[in-house]
């Protein structure tokens, strides 16, 4: 009698995130989140609702910049951040201190942003916005400390920005918004240098300014 041959093992299917930031543990809020999202979608592939940029849904370059109020729990600015300022070019840097790739590239990012702070000129006029995902306030603060932070940073312990407006599913990532609230660019995961920040941020600015 012959044996059948053992069926191959199943592929392992893919991880979770899209891979290039550092992703976070399931939160049982975010699988109801997940259910509620999914039923959603459905309807979606009839009336394209979030599909376009600008339309509401997942944030793209092209389309608006999701709206926010949020504590500012950075060393310098307002107590209350509110995004989009109007009329002028932003950057939104999200991280946390439990992320260890922020932990490499945020550093640098800050020195940059001091560094044009103190040097004045056009990039002196890009706002700069933290975003602190998951952290406690004295946690937060603690770690914006230790790493050089100036700019306004917005606590977001419950992800209600990070995953509820921009459906990021982990950290770092970066949001460059021209000064009409239109998202220009977005970077998923630790990719930023200094001269790529700078880059970025130029690309902001209208020729001549």
């Amino acid at each position: 009698m012959t044996t059948a041959a053992p069926a191959p093992p199943a592929a392992a299917g893919p991880a979770s995130g899209d891979g290039t930031g550092e992703p976070r543990k399931p939160r049982k809020t975010f699988i109801l989140v997940g259910v509620v999202l999914a039923a959603a979608l459905g309807v979606g592939l009839f009336t394209s609702v979030g599909t376009s940029p600008g339309s509401k849904g997942n944030p793209q370059p092209g389309g608006s910049v999701p709206s926010f109020t949020a504590a500012n729990i950075g060393l310098t600015g307002p107590h209350h951040l509110a995004v989009p300022a109007g009329g002028v070019p932003t950057v939104l840097l999200f991280f946390g201190s439990w992320c260890s790739a922020c932990q490499g590239e945020l550093p640098p990012l800050a020195a940059a942003v001091r560094r044009q702070d103190e040097r004045g000129g056009a990039l002196a006029h890009v706002d700069v916005i933290g975003v602190d995902s998951e952290d406690s306030t004295s946690a937060g603060k603690s770690f914006i400390e230790k790493e050089g932070v100036t700019f306004p940073v917005a606590s977001d312990p419950n992800l209600n920005i990070t995953e509820g407006d921009f459906y990021f599913d982990g950290d770092p990532d970066a949001v460059f918004v021209s000064a009409d609230g239109t998202i220009a660019r977005i970077v998923r995961g630790a990719q930023l240098t200094p001269s790529s920040f700078t880059a970025d941020e130029r690309a902001l600015i209208p020729s001549g300014t």
